[in-house]
């Protein structure tokens, strides 16, 4: 199949591999040229604009950091929606909010084409290695069509409803991902104060009540997990201001429809302190100097 991918970061260069990977064809765009040339030698074309990548191709892929980015790369004059054809379906694999994945495919259906909100989980480890879940949100027939294309990228590819649903389960996750990472830090710094080596704490929550996706794979206790960005100084990774981020759109539609969402809130704060430290760029795990160097602040 021939597709336009457009946003090449941490988690959109991977996936697009894998397309290549599995024999698709991909016209490519991102504002980073390293990142689009190390695409064009793995077999992509470069494009110069989303408009020219979602020229001639039969499905578009988007993968953007927030609503604004993916509003503009759809609507404005060398967009998505410039140079689309009728009829290819638009998969955005962005995290943003539902209220935006319904508006958006408002305006793609006024183009005559379908947009799904498809968003990710599973990391950058889960981009690279094609294993990645995807929270789908879109009528039956559109889902039939995209499923073999997202199984390229994905191991669990699961279909959550209507238009928005998909960002809703997104959106959920992630609210709970950022309250157990830093209740993990709290905890984990709490045994290091007490004086039980990390490794020996860590072994025990991973055997016991406490065990969790964060404290199995990521723990933020660096030297815990080798593989972890914990150990190689919180780089790379999802970043903090990524997770801050998705709390504030979880936080935010938690409003709309009245929800309490106390511990979002909190978390949301620890995330924001982090990013006023100026490590917004560190991986969200790194909110664990929070508890270590409270004595040096």
């Amino acid at each position: 199949m021939k597709i336009g991918f457009i946003g090449l970061g941490n988690m959109g260069a991977p996936m697009a591999k894998n397309l290549l990977k599995a024999g698709h064809t991909l016209s490519v765009f991102d504002l980073s040229a390293q990142v689009v040339q190390e695409m064009v030698d793995a077999g992509a074309k470069a494009t110069e604009s989303p408009k020219a990548a979602a020229t001639d191709v039969e499905c578009v892929i988007t993968m953007l950091p927030a609503p604004g980015h993916v509003r503009n790369v759809l609507t404005a004059e060398n967009g998505v929606l410039a140079g689309i054809s009728k009829d290819v379906i638009i998969i955005d694999s962005s995290t943003i909010d539902p209220a935006s994945a319904r508006e958006f495919s408002k305006i793609a259906a006024q183009h005559g084409n379908l947009f799904v909100d498809a968003p990710v989980s599973g990391g950058t480890g889960g981009a690279a290695a094609g294993t990645l879940t995807f929270m789908v949100g879109c009528g039956d027939e559109a889902y039939a069509k995209i499923k073999p294309v997202l199984q390229s990228m994905g191991k669990s590819i699961v279909h959550c409803g209507d238009t928005g649903t998909g960002q809703a389960a997104k959106i959920c996750n992630n609210l709970l991902l950022g309250i157990s990472m830093a209740a993990l830090s709290e905890a984990m710094a709490l045994g290091e104060a007490l004086g039980i080596d990390p490794k020996v704490l860590g072994g025990i929550i991973n055997s016991s009540t406490g065990r969790c996706w964060s404290s199995e794979t990521y723990n933020p206790m660096p030297g815990v997990i080798e593989s972890a960005p914990s150990s190689r100084g919180y780089g790379g990774g999802f970043g903090t201001d990524l997770m801050l981020k998705d709390l504030a759109l979880a936080t935010d539609a938690a409003k709309t429809v009245r929800q309490p969402a106390f511990l979002g809130a909190l978390a949301q704060q620890l995330y924001q302190m982090l990013s006023a430290n100026g490590d917004g760029r560190l991986d969200f795990s790194s909110v664990i100097t929070l508890y270590r160097n409270h004595g040096n602040t």
